[in-house]
């Protein structure tokens, strides 16, 4: 494994135990997947330029829209769940109430 993989898996991981460990507020869990999003479109990009083919060249871009809109999502139900609740801590979330 070259260390350009190494580095992006352990990225990859960091961000995955990050979410799956410390989900405490909201806030913390959209950082950990937009650190996995952003891991992915570097690999991706980095496997396009490695190939040297331009038909590569699309899939990182729509990775990063959809990486663009899941964020903005994310940051609306952030804004949407502390204005009811008053708090973006998963625990003071309850799925079952309207």
């Amino acid at each position: 494994m070259t260390p350009t993989h190494f580095a992006f898996s352990c990225t990859f991981m960091l961000g995955l135990t990050g979410l799956a460990f410390h989900r405490t507020h909201l806030l913390s869990a959209l950082l950990c997947l937009e650190g996995m999003m952003l891991s992915l479109f570097i690999a991706l990009s980095l496997w396009a330029m490695q190939l040297s083919a331009t038909n590569f060249s699309a899939p990182p871009l729509l990775l990063l829209a959809f990486s663009a809109c899941e964020a903005s999502a994310g940051l609306g139900l952030l804004v949407a769940t502390a204005r009811t609740h008053g708090s973006d801590r998963l625990q003071s979330l309850n799925l079952l109430q309207c």
